[in-house]
């Protein structure tokens, strides 16, 4: 009840009502106050008046009969019958006798003096006395000369009694008041209805106002309708009124001229939502755009949204996509159109060509007449918004348009133009990772030398070959290829003409097998081929075939003298010589240094003894990393990483050595025997305690980066023991970089995660150790919090020779920078090497030309390596 009452006042009605309510009651309230104030003065002054009339016709009757000298007892009767006279009026008299009359007359029954009747005997004088409703007057009975017949004790001016008379005001002032109530409340009545219909009245006039309005505004969908809404003729009746909502007409009149539909603006904030950038989008970037446009058309109506792309320094590209298929004309008409409207544009460079342009068609309609869409030339030039570069953008963008209804409108362009510099982002920035995604994922599986299959590619296949072999009951071979004296070929010719002939080499080899049969390079001139189904004897086969072939090549070398290549050749078979991927390698690596040590340009395949010799030889390794674990005898050797832009190493990479005697084995020897029988992680902790405690001990303030295989980092024990060692030393956690290589595959990727997540939580930062050596490295950027990027070493040494190398290393730094990664080149081993990183942009560089690894973490290397070579 009482919120209603509260809520009714919040109106504009319960406002006026009880204003005027309000203001009527107080001028009502004070009129009366005023009225009663005034009236109750004009009664005291009238008993006043009344008060002194009764006293002198009182003091003149007594004085006319003492003149005609009445005895005593008359004049007694006549002062109690002059009393009895007021008994029913508000009036009461009381006759005070004086001393002077007493001496002579005597005394009489008369109420006792109070102060002032004492007073007006001393000779005060006559008074008025108002008190509590009651008015008194005191009148002296002064002696004249006439009174001295009969008073011959006193003298002119005497006073010879009292008159004290009163008059009760309570019975006039409480009929006057009850009177007053009676009245305000029926004054109260009409003033009640007197406002209610004030304020109907107003409230109804400014209503209808409101409503009229409020029905206009309800109507208002979108900006065109605001544009279309007038509220010139709306009347609230009062002046004042109709100049505030004269005001609010203004300020509508200024949103029409700046008003942008709420929904293209939803629609800004969801384009913003499409720059997370996912897998599927770099896969199917165009399929991508044409989505892209279909939303676009949900807000405005747009024909096409055309994207300009420079290719290198040959010219340009377009590719229009359509939201719906057009006739032929109308490609033609568009493409003349906009390659006007490119050849008018001061940001492009005259007579660079168009390559070509693609059209692609988000879906097709047909009209009634079963024909496409038809655009006239002047629909395609007053629809056409564009935004072009200087300068191309990421990905080659240099300029986007968009050919929409909404390019006539010029207040919409700001619209356009935040679209289209949204889009220019996005579409180039899609379309850039595509291309170098592309790249890596074939690069990642391929050498890009030789175009061949890679390391780690061989690896999977051949674990993936052992799988499928034993499950058919199948024999395959394993052949593993050395090119005969190449490095002699690389020292006398040069390296342009040594990857020319490792290139020769591949061609003759691929020509050499079967199409089911899988080619590899394993790395620097060592090749392998995996033969499906294959007995000892085809492998043998196809060997005599490859030496066959090798000895129709030869090359002609810079200086005209012809070059020829032969090859040393082992053969593995499984399962008769191995049944594990790494022993059937390890027994056809034998082969091949076998082959060699028999003279070169030979093939060997292993005999009984010779395979109890190959697993003698793992068995030694096996004891080896044993022993050196029980006796601690992992060593930490440092190698220095130098900041390409100041120089200073400030970053050591943490590797493994094992000490026997003065001899130092390094990690390559005996580090996939340590994971092979499960003892890596151990060797690890080892290590990291020791190189822990080499930082603390020199107060090391660098960054250390350990290479550590996905095995360790899946054990439950290591966040709690690398923790702890941290804490331990006082090292850092964002100190230490863990480095995370590929050479072992983890079916549990989940799992590698999350250790990884829980390090990083720890502080501990990350690295791709090898980057670009295997596919699986875009996996790791993709799932793990990726600090850092080793780009492959082959990559590095390569690539001022082989532009795929350049090429492939480019688009990894453009990579690394997109997200934000830092940089480091493995194998910088000169300074043409080391300069050429630098102008990559590469963060840190790596290698024996920065330094050598070390035991002393402290080892002191030249400030700047690259500048002073």
């Amino acid at each position: 009840m009482v919120r209603n009452v509260v809520d009714f006042f919040r109106t504009l009605r319960g406002f006026v009502f009880a204003t005027i309510m309000a203001v009527t009651l107080a001028v009502f309230l004070g009129v009366t106050l005023a009225a009663s104030l005034l009236y109750e003065n004009i009664i005291a002054r009238q008993a006043e008046q009344t008060s002194s009339t009764i006293a002198n016709q009182t003091f003149n009757s007594m004085f006319q009969v003492m003149r005609q000298g009445w005895t005593r007892y008359e004049l007694e009767d006549f002062m109690a019958s002059t009393k009895a006279a007021f008994v029913d009026t508000p009036f009461e008299m009381e006759i005070y006798r004086g001393a002077l009359v007493e001496a002579i007359y005597g005394t009489i029954d008369q109420p006792p003096a109070d102060q002032e009747v004492a007073a007006a005997f001393a000779g005060q004088g006559e008074r008025v006395i108002q008190q509590d409703d009651v008015v008194r007057r005191i009148f002296p009975l002064v002696t004249r000369t006439e009174c001295l017949a009969c008073h011959s004790n006193a003298t002119p001016g005497e006073v010879l009694g009292v008159i004290d008379l009163r008059q009760d005001l309570k019975p006039i002032s409480a009929e006057m008041r009850r009177n007053y109530v009676v009245l305000f409340l029926l004054c109260g009545v009409i003033v009640f209805l007197i406002a209610t219909a004030l304020s109907a009245f107003a409230v109804s006039r400014i209503n209808r106002a409101i409503h009229q309005f409020g029905s206009r505004v309800e109507e208002v969908n979108s900006v065109k309708d605001l544009k279309e809404m007038d509220v010139s003729d709306v009347d609230f009746y009062f002046d004042e009124f109709n100049q505030s909502f004269g005001h609010i007409n203004e300020l509508v009149e200024r949103l029409k001229d700046v008003a942008v539909d709420k929904d293209i603006l939803e629609f800004e904030i969801r384009l913003l939502s499409k720059f997370i950038i996912t897998s599927e989008v770099v896969r199917d970037w165009r399929e991508f755009i044409k989505d892209l446009l279909i939303d676009i058309n949900t807000i405005i109506k747009a024909h096409t949204l055309v994207t300009i792309f420079q290719v290198e320094e040959e010219g340009y590209e377009l590719e229009v996509f359509w939201y719906i298929d057009v006739s032929e004309e109308t490609r033609v008409e568009f493409e003349r159109i906009v390659k006007l409207q490119m050849e008018s544009s001061e940001h492009f460079h005259k007579g660079v060509p168009v390559l070509n342009i693609l059209h692609h068609v988000a879906h097709t309609e047909y009209d009634n007449n079963g024909n496409l869409l038809q655009l006239t030339s002047e629909d395609i030039e007053l629809q056409t918004k564009s935004l072009l570069l200087e300068t191309p953008k990421i990905g080659g963008v240099v300029g986007i348009g968009v050919q929409s209804e909404m390019a006539r409108d010029p207040i919409r362009h700001i619209v356009i133009d935040s679209i289209l510099t949204t889009l220019l982002n996005l579409v180039g920035s899609v379309k850039a990772i595509y291309k170098y995604t592309k790249d890596l994922e074939y690069y990642a599986t391929r050498d890009p030398l030789t175009s061949l299959h890679n390391q780690r590619m061989f690896r999977e296949l051949l674990g993936y070959e052992v799988g499928r072999a034993s499950r058919h009951d199948e024999t395959f071979a394993l052949l593993m290829l050395d090119l005969d004296n190449f490095k002699t070929v690389n020292d006398r010719y040069g390296h342009a003409f040594g990857d020319q002939f490792l290139q020769a080499f591949a061609s003759v080899l691929e020509h050499a097998i079967r199409p089911g049969d899988f080619l590899s390079r394993y790395g620097g001139d060592e090749f392998t081929i995996i033969l499906p189904e294959a007995s000892e004897e085809q492998a043998y086969t196809v060997a005599n075939r490859i030496a066959d072939s090798l000895g129709k090549l030869m090359l002609p070398a810079p200086d005209g003298s012809p070059v020829r290549a032969t090859t040393s050749i082992g053969i593995a078979v499984y399962p008769h010589h191995a049944q594990d991927p790494r022993d059937l390698f390890l027994v056809a690596d034998n082969m091949m240094y076998k082959a060699k040590r028999s003279g070169k340009n030979s093939i060997a395949v292993p005999d009984e003894h010779e395979m109890a010799e190959v697993f003698k030889q793992v068995g030694e390794k096996n004891l080896m990393v044993l022993n050196a674990l029980e006796e601690k005898r992992i060593v930490p050797y440092f190698q220095p990483i130098a900041d390409l832009n100041t120089g200073e190493v400030i970053i050591h990479e943490l590797l493994m050595r094992i000490q026997i005697g003065d001899q130092i084995v390094p990690a390559g020897e005996f580090i996939d025997v340590a994971e092979s029988i499960g003892v890596v992680h151990k060797m690890d902790y080892l290590l990291i305690e020791k190189a822990f405690a080499q930082m603390h001990e020199q107060n090391y303030e660098g960054m250390l980066f350990i290479n550590l295989s996905p095995k360790s980092l899946i054990i439950g024990e290591f966040i709690a023991r690398v923790r702890q060692l941290a804490i331990e030393y006082s090292i850092e956690p964002r100190r230490i970089v863990f480095e995370i290589t590929e050479r072992e595959t983890v079916s549990n990727l989940a799992l590698l995660e999350r250790f990884v997540l829980d390090l990083k939580l720890e502080g501990f930062n990350f690295a791709i150790d090898d980057f670009g050596s295997g596919f699986s490295s875009f996996h790791y950027i993709k799932q793990f919090p990726i600090d850092v990027i080793k780009i492959e070493g082959e990559f590095i040494r390569n690539m001022l020779q082989d532009a795929k190398y350049m090429a492939f290393v480019k688009s990894i730094v453009t990579l690394a920078q997109n997200l934000g990664m830092k940089t480091i080149a493995e194998f910088v081993e000169d300074a043409e090497v080391m300069a050429a990183v630098r102008d990559l942009g590469i963060d840190y560089a790596q290698g024996y030309f920065v330094g050598m690894p070390d035991p002393a973490l402290m080892a002191r290397y030249p400030t700047d390596p690259g500048r002073e070579a």
